[in-house]
């Protein structure tokens, strides 16, 4: 049987959170990060410029930034993952889009953002400078102008390689459903 790509992504958002959500439920609360470190979110319409900076670059011109590092394995081009994030034009520092607990396919969203979750442990936060060439390019999108180089800080919370997907789903599937109500 074989099963849309929609379908399974709207499955790995839904068993990621899953996942996450008693995790996260389970361990007590933690102390505030400080301000040189993640953004909190719900955010400031606009972030200041130490914030819009990364101190490294890769071979095809992202800007990264550990934030709080992490050591683990790394998601893949073809896994699903759970994510905080948030994204603002690396000119102004206008926030453009942000979110809690997003779940996506790590191949399925512009290069950079792609290229730098695979950079990311399990736990991890960091910033990523994407240029232009590596987002949007010359396209407007949304509140987003052609050739805009984008900032983007990011919590990776958890991931599942498509196969963990699928299994789970699969599992799902084969327990039998509760007896109907009298």
């Amino acid at each position: 049987m074989t099963i849309s790509a929609q379908a399974l992504c709207r499955t790995a958002a839904l068993l990621l959170t899953a996942v996450a959500t008693p995790v996260l439920a389970a361990t007590p609360p933690k102390p505030p990060v400080p301000s040189t470190q993640a953004i909190p979110l719900p955010l400031n319409p606009i972030v200041g410029a130490g914030q819009r900076l990364c101190s490294a670059r890769t071979a095809t011109g992202l800007g990264t930034m550990a934030l709080k590092p992490a050591e683990g394995p790394k998601p893949a081009k073809a896994d699903f993952a759970l994510v905080n994030y948030i994204g603002y034009l690396a000119t102004t520092g206008a926030v453009f889009d942000q979110g809690m607990q997003a779940a996506f396919p790590v191949g399925d969203v512009i290069p950079g953002f792609s290229e730098g979750l695979q950079l990311m442990a399990k736990g991890s936060a960091w910033r990523f400078c994407v240029p232009a060439a590596l987002g949007y390019g010359a396209q407007e999108s949304g509140p987003i102008p052609a050739n805009s180089d984008l900032v983007f800080q990011v919590e990776l919370l958890e991931f599942k390689t498509a196969a963990e997907v699928e299994a789970i789903r699969a599992a799902q599937g084969a327990q039998p459903s509760a007896p109907p109500s009298p």
